[in-house]
């Protein structure tokens, strides 16, 4: 074999390495990535079924239930425009309130019902995590125009 034909077989080898290296770094990467979506964007059927991701938004007043066996609990996740039920076991963090933004990672299921593995809570009084922020803000201002057009029909922007 001549010289060149063995460095185009070496280039050609070590770029088929370099790229099985990359399809399963990213393989990887895929398998670990976790989206956030709010109950209005699951409630339209943008969160993906079968697969793990996290919903956030403020748990409702008055919706956290306990179950009897002490680990078990059933809350609701709103934006203020849809509503998610969650069902989560195990311990709560500290800072799970009513009224609080929430984080829960874990799989919607077939019944709707969001069937979480983690729970992440605030860490201050004033702080809600960004996403979660975000999907309340953007309920609100959707609520606030459909409040709109509901009294004014004609109401031109």
């Amino acid at each position: 074999m001549k010289p060149r034909h063995k460095r185009l077989a070496l280039i050609a080898a070590s770029l088929g390495v370099l790229g099985a290296a990359a399809a399963l770094i990213l393989n990887a990467f895929q398998s670990n990535l976790v989206f956030f979506f709010s109950p209005s964007q699951v409630a339209a059927h943008e969160a993906p079924q079968g697969r793990s991701f996290r919903i956030g938004g403020l748990v409702r007043p008055g919706s956290v239930l306990r179950e009897t066996d002490g680990v078990g609990v059933r809350f609701v996740v709103t934006d203020t425009a849809h509503e998610i039920t969650v069902v989560y076991s195990g311990i709560l963090p500290d800072l799970f309130k009513e009224g609080k933004g929430v984080v829960a990672q874990g799989q919607l299921g077939p019944d709707g019902v969001f069937r979480a593995n983690e729970i992440l809570a605030k860490h201050d009084a004033n702080y809600m995590p960004p996403e979660a922020a975000d999907a309340v803000e953007k309920a609100k201002r959707a609520a606030a125009t459909s409040q709109k057009t509901l009294i004014d029909p004609h109401n031109k922007r």
